[in-house]
């Protein structure tokens, strides 16, 4: 079978595709072939060393979808040719590959497998940041960085099904119609309009309650100034680097509150991951978020899909397919 793989950190030119064989399950394993497989800034970063090193190779990818072609003994709920989904379980880039028994979980039959992968992980988090991590009402306002992008697009539509106004912040023109669709009320292009000056324009000098920011280093401390009294910032993401060290006293004067959620805590057991996959679903069937795949790749064409994200190629979620 095929698999992507990197044999040092780099840039996307480290892939490198084999063909491996792959074992019968033994127990509390699942052996999957895959039918779409999700990709997002995480593997990036991953690739990159981020959060590392990493053991060497190393196959990226954190969530797929497929059918059940074998299970290991002692495994009880999945059977050949069901359909199956996982998230945070790496080692997705390729075309079968073995998944942990309980950390896998059944595909319902009326959603589509290329939209479960490329939102799966993204939804899920989404949720968690719009739903626990803060509660939104109407009448507030929120700043969401990267709302053109994968999990931004999911805020948005959250934010602003529970009667937020949401301000999104998008790299390029390009992206302005695809915030616009998601819900956003207003839209701010970085590239020529600074976003704290446009949003206190917006907001009356106000601010806003919650900023969602996904992209770290370059937007992080510029944020806290977008923010009300008593508002929160909420970091879950690093896509231009690490968030620079802060005295918490920059937050005493108004009083402010910081976050760093991450999807693995909330997920850390069964019983939160059935209740994630859940919510996951409910959200997809109501149309409560609604999910516009425009970038597919063959798994063998990776490295062309982590140039595109790097180079802010993309709208959306983006998929791959083995």
């Amino acid at each position: 079978m095929t698999a992507m793989v990197i044999y040092g950190h780099g840039g996307p030119e480290q892939f490198r595709r084999i063909e491996e064989s792959i074992e019968a399950p033994e127990p509390g394993l699942v052996r999957v072939r895959h039918t779409a497989i999700g990709c997002g800034y995480l593997d990036v970063d991953q690739r990159r060393g981020r959060f590392g090193p990493h053991p060497l190779p190393l196959v990226l990818g954190h969530e797929g979808v497929g059918i059940v072609e074998a299970a290991g003994d002692g495994v009880e709920s999945f059977e050949p040719g069901q359909r199956v989904f996982y998230v945070d379980v790496r080692g997705a880039y390729r075309e079968r590959r073995l998944v942990p028994a309980d950390r896998l979980l059944a595909l319902p039959a009326d959603l589509d497998d290329e939209v479960v992968a490329a939102v799966a992980r993204r939804g899920m988090m989404a949720d968690i940041l719009a739903h626990r991590v803060c509660r939104l009402s109407e009448r507030t306002a929120v700043l969401v960085h990267a709302a053109a992008g994968g999990v931004g697009q999911l805020v948005c539509q959250l934010a602003r099904h529970f009667g937020a106004t949401v301000i999104g912040v998008v790299g390029s023109d390009s992206k302005v119609e695809a915030a616009q669709a998601a819900g956003c009320a207003h839209v701010i292009v970085g590239a020529h309009e600074d976003f704290v000056e446009r949003v206190r324009e917006i907001t009356g000098g106000h601010g806003v309650a919650v900023v969602f920011d996904s992209v770290g280093r370059d937007t992080f401390l510029r944020s806290l100034d977008c923010l009300r009294r008593g508002g929160t910032a909420i970091s879950f993401g690093t896509t231009s680097g690490e968030v620079q060290l802060f005295p918490l006293s920059r937050l005493e004067a108004r009083s402010l509150a910081v976050a760093r959620p991450s999807l693995a805590s909330w997920i850390s057991t069964r019983a939160e991951l059935e209740i994630a996959a859940g919510r996951l679903f409910e959200m997809l069937r109501s149309g409560r978020i609604r999910v516009d795949i425009r970038h597919r790749y063959a798994l063998g064409d990776v490295a062309m899909a982590h140039r595109d994200l790097e180079n802010r190629r993309t709208i959306g979620p983006l998929v791959l397919v083995p």
